[in-house]
């Protein structure tokens, strides 16, 4: 740090003199003006020193160096009558730690002779309060503390820290003497009370560092992790100090450095947040990442912006703070509260053995001996069920010879059969590759799974970091073969339980994504990286090409179920011809389904299961009958009308009324629905006499399976409008369109159908009040589409705004069904498909069908359309037109 910025880091004398503010309060007409003053010019001095990259410790310091003496000349100005009372800090600020927007947590210790003081307190809780300081105080007396103590542990975790800022020492002193291990809250109990509430800490941000908007202070690797660590020491050994903790041997020397180097980074994320959001706010909003990463002088480069690769820091550090908060938590907890307990220790070979359920080393330098055994360690851990964990000390072993995994390393035989070994074991796969990546070996050993440890996706679709999000891939795989999740996955589950080698199917995964951030195709780079490590790890040929065409494909079969319409033959017999076999067809719907569950698991729903599911089945059904033998598509229309005609004529309508009411639907309308749905289609129609009045349908429950998309059947008099019409009043219902298929009948009827969620993803089919609140809403908006209601004008969600993208947008011909197809890319908005659909009218085009997904901030639809008269759009000049007025009415949209 230069001399100017050291110079920075100090606050001017006046600020920090008690005697100068004394003096400047006693000569003040008003020092709450004058305070407030103090405070601003306190405020801005830290933070222009922290723009130039002063020390965070010695900022934070100061700040609550300055609030002690402030509040030292306030106390002054109070008649406290010789009464036995002490101005004490507690929590952060007791520690000496104040951030710009942190609470100012006080405790007003009461002792003999307080009672004539009352209205002095009252007077200065509110003096603090008038000045704008973010006070928390309590008003209690050394018995009052203990009680409130003895019921709640985050009492008495304040109270470990309390600091004397004015008033009688004698008194705190007391008060530590009275909430002392030997008093209240011995050490195991104390440790076991804040193992469990940092469990359920862990457990309300999904146990992960890697969200996406992490809380800096409270999610794993934060700095309440941090924290803990000190509290336990401090309860055991009477000192939190990192320094000292390494002189009692409790932390090694690569321990102190990663506390030290790792809580500063977070003091420094967490000043700039206060700062940036002039209050406290602890969150790592999308709000305020970009703005950070430039204070922390990022800036963006071809393959990756700055805020990626602040986050990417971020995101390493808390990977390395929650690693340490496991080894001491382990460490206290073995070393210290099972010291004296009874052992059961079982040897497994010459280099391990399991100590109360921990593997651990038999020797310390087991690693330098056979530096095979880095990765041994983890094949064991998968190997045997009785392994619960790795033991501390067998961590810290790893953490300190982790760089005996070189490249000489990585070319031995023995340590690639030990990794294909652990990818065939039997137990814990996912949870020992996230040790494996945790402990720093899963990067040593594969250098390109290293470079994306902590790569952020700078997306609402991506919720982890891609080596999180890999991992959870890996996870999901084996979670398919476990009995329990076949209710949930059961197509899946049974697929991956009949895979013949499994571990293939790990390899692929790990390696799908591994070509992110880098720039180009990631499924190609990827596939190349997947290639060369096949080949390495003496996989056979067809094994080798099985993974990499996984690698390359892995994002093939979702984009067709979302974006093709996948009830035409011609779609699934292109989709089976590219994959050749059952065998390539299971692996792949695996690796689809772990993939997309891993992503962003609030974005799967059962629609899109059954779009998979569907997909899968039919190419099934191709790849059986041979794909020498496609099936026609009048013979799928043959097939469907028959089937459905059969359930009519139950229902007693004859072959003539069947005609009738068929004689003007197009083919594809009986190539695309199913035929019990044409049953519910025609006798709902054939009961519909009034042809002005638009007729809306909700699919029964009963007919409906209560998890999948709700089907509405729309059938009214063809007119401007009538989908855009339909769009804006699904959304103002808080219903999802999914999927839409319109199909304009020759005598002027339309008939549509839409399959819709409600606005949080779920079923609307077990609900019947809405069921009729929907269908009596559509009945009337729909009667004149004319006059159809305003699009929605609901405020796009905070996160959204932060991933603008000007909307792209592609067409292309379907020459087998003489179909234009539009492609449409753009961040998600309210009001999105009802523009769309306006846009299509005043252009003259018919719509046929949408594929409507959702990606997170983004949405990926595709629409059939064609010209008034049911014909391509071939002329050129017209498709550029319609592009461009979509892409300038949404991106207008979004700059509004």
């Amino acid at each position: 740090m230069n001399n100017t910025t050291a110079a920075l880091a100090e606050l001017p004398t006046e600020l920090l003199d008690k005697a100068l503010l004394s003096k400047q309060f006693a000569a003040s007409d008003d020092f709450r003006a004058l305070s407030k003053t103090l405070c601003q010019q306190a405020s801005d001095h830290l933070d222009n020193a922290f723009r130039a990259d002063a020390d965070i410790q010695s900022l934070i310091r100061l700040r609550a160096r300055f609030i002690d003496t402030l509040l030292c000349s306030l106390w002054e100005q109070f008649d406290w009558q010789d009464a036995e009372i002490t101005l004490a800090a507690v929590g952060g600020y007791g520690r000496g730690e104040l951030h710009p927007g942190s609470d100012i947590d006080l405790l007003l210790l009461t002792g003999t002779g307080c009672d004539g003081c009352l209205t002095s307190i009252e007077q200065f809780v509110t003096l603090l309060w008038d000045i704008k300081l973010a006070v928390g105080h309590s008003v209690r007396s050394i018995e009052q503390c203990v009680k409130e103590a003895e019921a709640d542990i985050t009492v008495v975790t304040a109270l470990l820290e309390a600091r004397l800022i004015v008033g009688s020492a004698a008194l705190l002193d007391d008060l530590r003497e009275a909430i002392s291990p030997q008093k209240i809250w011995p050490s195991d109990a104390f440790f076991r009370a804040k193992w469990t509430e940092q469990r359920r800490r862990h457990h309300k941000y999904a146990d992960t560092e890697y969200n996406l908007e992490p809380n800096v202070k409270s999610s794993p690797g934060g700095l309440r992790d941090t924290q803990v660590i000190g509290w336990i020491a401090l309860r055991q050994y009477d000192e939190s100090n990192p320094r000292k903790l390494a002189e009692l041997e409790f932390l090694t020397e690569d321990e102190l450095s990663t506390l030290i180097n790792g809580r500063d980074f977070l003091w420094r994320v967490r000043y700039g947040l206060h700062m940036l959001a002039g209050r406290e706010e602890d969150r790592l909003l999308f709000d305020y990442q970009r703005e950070l990463a430039t204070l922390f002088g990022y800036n963006d480069t071809d393959k990756r912006l700055a805020v990626e690769q602040f986050m990417q820091q971020y995101y390493r550090w808390a990977l390395a703070l929650a690693q340490l908060n496991e080894v001491l938590m382990q460490h206290f907890d073995q070393v210290i509260l099972h010291s004296e307990g009874p052992e059961q220790i079982e040897a497994i070979n010459a280099r391990f053995q399991i100590r109360n359920g921990y593997i651990e080393t038999c020797h310390e330098d087991v690693f330098v001996r056979d530096p095979s055994a880095l990765l041994e360690v983890f094949v064991l851990s998968a190997q045997l069920k009785q392994v619960a964990a790795v033991h501390v000390s067998t961590i810290r072993q790893i953490h300190t010879h982790r760089d005996l995994i070189d490249g000489e390393f990585r070319a031995k035989p023995e340590n690639r059969q030990l990794f294909i070994e652990l990818l065939k074991s039997p137990y814990k796969l996912g949870r020992v590759l996230r040790r494996m990546n945790r402990y720093g070996i899963l990067g040593q050993y594969l250098p390109e799974f290293g470079k994306i440890v902590g790569q952020m996706q700078h997306d609402l679709f991506h919720i982890y970091t891609v080596d999180a999000h890999t991992l959870e891939v890996v996870k999901n795989m084996r979670r398919f073969m476990l009995p329990r999740n076949q209710e949930k996955f059961p197509v899946t589950s049974r697929v991956a339980s009949r895979l013949p080698k499994r571990e293939l199917l790990y390899i692929a995964g790990l390696y799908h994504d591994i070509g992110k951030g880098r720039g180009g195709d990631h499924s190609e780079l990827g596939a190349v990286d997947a290639r060369i490590f096949c080949e390495n790890h003496a996989l056979s040929e067809s094994d080798t090409e099985l993974v990499v065409w996984l690698v390359q494909s892995h994002l093939y079969m979702s984009g067709v179920a979302q974006r093709k319409d996948i009830t035409d033959p011609d779609v699934i017999q292109q989709f089976a011809t590219a994959m050749g076999d059952q065998l390539h067809l299971d692996y792949l719907l695996v690796m689809t389904v772990a993939d997309i569950n891993a992503t962003n698991p609030t974005l799967w729903n059962a629609w899109r299961g059954s779009l998979l599911r569907q997909l899968y089945t039919e190419t099934k059904r191709a790849l059986s009958r041979g794909l020498e033998n496609q099936i026609e598509r009048e013979d799928v229309i043959e097939q469907t009308q028959n089937e459905a005609r059969e359930e009519l004529e139950g229902l007693g309508f004859t072959d003539e009324e069947i005609g009738e009411l068929w004689a003007a639907r197009e083919d594809d309308y009986f190539l695309r629905e199913k035929s019990e749905d044409i049953v519910w289609h025609t006798d709902a129609v054939a009961m519909h006499y009034d042809k002005d009045k638009p007729l809306v349908l909700v699919k029964p429950a009963a007919d409906t399976h209560t998890e999948l998309a709700t089907q509405i059947l729309i059938h009214a008099r063809a007119q401007d409008y009538l989908f855009s019409a339909t769009a804006a009043s699904m959304e103002q219902l808080d219903l999802s369109i999914q999927d839409a298929r319109i199909y304009t009948a020759a005598d002027g009827m339309a008939m549509d159908t839409f399959y819709v969620l409600d606005g949080n993803g779920e079923s609307i089919a077990a609900d019947p009040g809405r069921i009729r609140h929907i269908t009596e809403v559509l009945t009337e908006q729909l009667s004149d589409a004319h006059r159809y209601p305003e699009i929605v004008k609901r405020r796009t969600p905070r996160q959204n705004k932060f991933f603008a993208m000007p909307t792209e947008t592609r067409m292309s011909l379907d020459e087998e069904r003489q179909l234009s197809v539009l492609e449409v890319i753009t961040p998600d908005r309210p009001g999105l498909l009802a523009r769309i659909g306006r846009i299509f009218f005043d252009l003259g085009i018919e719509l046929q069908a949408a594929k409507i997904a959702t990606l997170g901030e983004r949405v990926e639809d595709v629409f059939f359309i064609t010209t008034k008269d049911q014909l391509p759009i071939t002329d050129s000049k017209l498709r550029e037109r319609i592009q461009d007025a979509i892409r300038t009415e949404l991106d207008q949209q979004a700059a509004a």
